[in-house]
């Protein structure tokens, strides 16, 4: 036999009753039951029931075991009475007679506990994350996110995509956070970074004429946490294809999504149809490029209604450049007590709240009732309430100023109010593509025009279009949003480095300083570089959202904390002195 086991903890049924087995595994309860002693022995694959009486010579060790000690165990695998069958786990009609024991590891008094579901601090869950990561949700989530990368590898395989890996140590690069340097030691006062992305590299596959690249590619970037963000690392599904438009890549990665949430979501419904909305439009009607359409809620421009209006502040507001109005549709919101509930929601958002209308039956018909009802009039309030659709119980909120001040704000009322009125479908994956993203924006202090996103995007028009307006330029960009979460970000790149150099000349970038800081992919661009575009999808935040979770160390297995601290493992840590002295550095402390 097997000095360990001879079956996992999931394997025995029936058929093997009267057999003599072998089982290793830990300790998750023990129940005495007048003088018998019952055993839940637990490894990875499932649990077993273990029955002890003074009958066996094992009786004496088995009455000295604990939680969470690692055992083996030798014994005979009898039935249970059909009225002790637990049809919740596999091997729920047997049980094992205990004929030995011996204990492999013991355990101290523990920090958490592994069996029940009790809930401890994310401070002590961190620390003794091995214990964490032995419960049951844990191991679920853990092998839920092995199982989604192993799929994701064969439907990149399935499209005849191979996989490369690129860089560890490179060189700095910005992608819109922080970079993690690391020094050198062979070249004092120089430094690498770990890559935020591999952008420039699979950038440079496709010069090589590779064609298709994938790979599952750890980035690295110090950026504030957040609940669905690490703050230090995460891992993507990272694809770049060439002689491709816009659509191929949406073509190519859709049906690996789909299948991904179809094969781990549950039962839950998965859209097939994914909309194509522009970065304005989302803007508007969601207050978001990241809108959770399960929400059936859409915001709409009601400022005609309010200009000249007997509404004072929303009137004023118009007179000013670049202001506008909008509503909010809430359907069955028609309550006064809902819209004061809304209204302190603004508040805490920080706000001085939401103007409101609800729509009431008096009897001898429908009334607008608030405090916007009485200042702009019943003939302003039906033609709100018919360019929302709206009816008798529902109400409208509004919100008015320079939309970029109060958008995500007004996002975040429709999110509440979908959730608030039970209109959000929790059972379904709902998805939608954001295209046509500005390229530039301006500061609004200092006038400067600046790259709002990608710059390595291709403009729409090409260098045509970068002649004009910069605030006018769309870029060849484009995101992926499930449930009101980015899951996926690309673009179709800038190969061309005439008009590269023209997009960076915009934001008052010259070429010496392109040239210095993108070198090695503008020098590749001028050797015959192929038009490609490609992808990345954040898996971390697949995972969340196939294991239902709401916040990403979940799924993660080593994850930081909220400061970007291992507390398990003690990071980061002070430097000894001769480290130090070999990198040629010195810790300057802070006052």
């Amino acid at each position: 036999m097997h000095a360990y086991r001879s079956h996992t903890c999931a394997a025995l049924s029936k058929s093997n009753v009267g057999e003599t087995v072998r089982l290793s595994g830990w300790v998750h309860r023990i129940r005495d039951h007048g003088g018998v002693l019952f055993v839940d022995l637990r490894d990875h694959y499932g649990m077993t029931q273990l029955l002890c009486d003074p009958d066996s010579a094992a009786f004496g060790d088995v009455e000295k075991l604990r939680s969470e000690w690692c055992i083996r165990i030798d014994g005979e695998v009898k039935a249970r009475d059909a009225s002790l069958v637990n049809g919740k786990i596999p091997t729920g009609e047997i049980e094992v007679f205990v004929r030995a024991v011996e204990v492999l590891g013991s355990a101290k008094e523990l920090p958490l506990i592994v069996f029940g579901d009790q809930e401890y601090p994310e401070e002590t869950r961190l620390k003794y994350r091995y214990l964490d990561l032995r419960r049951e949700v844990m191991q679920r989530n853990m092998t839920l996110r092995s199982d989604v990368v192993a799929s994701m590898r064969r439907r990149m395989w399935d499209q005849a995509f191979r996989e490369y890996q690129t860089p560890i140590i490179t060189a700095s690069s910005p992608e819109g956070a922080r970079d993690f340097l690391v020094p050198s030691r062979l070249h004092p006062g120089k430094f690498y970074a770990l890559p935020q992305a591999p952008q420039q590299f699979k950038q440079l596959i496709m010069v090589s004429g590779f064609d298709k690249y994938f790979q599952i590619a750890p980035c690295f970037r110090d950026e504030d946490p957040r609940a669905d963000r690490s703050p230090t690392d995460f891992y993507q599904l990272d694809l770049e294809m060439s002689f491709v438009e816009q659509q191929d890549v949406f073509d190519t990665i859709q049906p690996v999504l789909t299948g991904i949430f179809e094969e781990f979501g549950g039962g839950r419904t998965v859209d097939q149809e994914w909309p194509e909305i522009s970065y304005a439009d989302a803007a508007l009607w969601y207050g978001t490029d990241k809108p959770d359409l399960r929400n059936p809620i859409k915001m709409q421009v009601v400022s005609e209604h309010f200009a000249g209006s007997g509404f004072a502040i929303f009137a004023k507001l118009l007179e000013q450049e670049g202001t506008e109005i909008r509503a909010i549709p809430a359907p069955g919101g028609g309550s006064r007590k809902f819209c004061d509930r809304m209204n302190a929601f603004a508040q805490k958002e920080g706000l001085p709240g939401m103007g409101y209308i609800f729509w009431r039956d008096q009897g001898e018909g429908m009334e607008a009732a608030g405090p916007l009802a009485k200042n702009i009039g019943s003939e302003r309030t039906e033609a709100i309430r018919q360019q929302l659709g709206l009816g008798v119980g529902d109400a409208a909120f509004f919100l008015g100023g320079k939309p970029k001040a109060f958008e995500t704000v007004a996002g975040k009322a429709r999110v509440e109010i979908g959730n608030e009125l039970g209109l959000t479908d929790e059972n379904r994956f709902a998805f939608a593509w954001i295209v046509d993203f500005p390229i530039y924006e301006r500061d609004e202090e200092t006038g400067r025009i600046d790259f709002e996103h990608n710059p390595f995007s291709m403009p729409q028009g090409g260098m045509e279009a970068l002649e004009g307006d910069p605030l006018k330029v769309l870029g060849y960009q484009y995101d992926l949003a499930c449930n009101g979460y980015e899951l996926v970000s690309g673009a179709i790149r800038n190969h061309r480095p005439e008009i590269m150099f023209k997009a960076f000349e915009i934001a008052g970038y010259g070429k010496d300083e392109v040239e210095k800081r993108f070198g090695g992919m503008v020098n590749a661009f001028q050797y015959g570089a192929p038009p490609h575009g490609g992808c990345a999808a954040g898996i971390d935040r697949i995972v969340m959202l196939l294991a239902d979770e709401a916040n990403i160390r979940e799924v993660i297995m080593f994850p930081m904390n909220q400061r970007a601290e291992d507390l398990m493992m003690n990071a980061p840590s002070e430097p000894a002195a001769d480290q130090l002295m070999d990198l040629n550095l010195r810790v300057i402390p802070k006052d």
